[in-house]
């Protein structure tokens, strides 16, 4: 009788199995461990938070302007019911020679409903007008300069 064993072959093949899931371990190991593979998990998490820090102010962005928006508005409408409730009161109290009020302009689709004085508005002008075709304007560079001959020329001085 043979004592019981295991066969050469079968403790080589045991060992060469062992010693490979020995490697792979120890390569998937390494590589989770490694000073490599930790920079690359913080520059991803770096990553991640510029990500969330810019989604949050464009959030924030959205938001204000948003907000602007609706302030601005209620605003306008604020100084419109301001206008028209002075325009209503000076319209009454002057016994209709005050303002018209911006209500009374809105709903008037004819221009000849609106008082000669409003229909007509000139923006002011930007420069001085001119009083004759010859007389320099304003913008011109030799406006207000009086050029006076040159009667004598300047000694020289030695």
């Amino acid at each position: 009788m043979e004592p019981a064993g295991y066969s050469v072959g079968f403790v080589l093949a045991i060992a060469i199995v062992a010693i490979v899931a020995g490697l792979i371990v120890g390569l998937l190991l390494g590589r989770r461990t490694s000073g490599a593979a930790r920079r690359y998990r913080d520059v991803a998490l770096k990553l991640e938070q510029v990500m969330q820090d810019k989604k949050s102010y464009e959030a924030e962005v959205v938001e204000h302007f948003t907000k602007t928006g609706r302030l601005l508005n209620e605003l306008t409408e604020s100084y419109r019911e301001v206008h028209n409730h002075l325009a209503q009161g000076a319209d009454k109290l002057c016994h209709g020679a005050g303002p018209i009020s911006l209500e009374r302009l809105e709903n008037k689709r004819d221009s000849a409903d609106i008082p000669a004085h409003l229909a007509h508005i000139q923006p002011p002008l930007d420069y001085a007008p001119k009083t004759s075709p010859d007389e320099k304007g304003m913008l011109n560079e030799e406006f207000g300069l009086e050029r006076k001959p040159l009667s004598e020329a300047p000694e020289k001085v030695h």
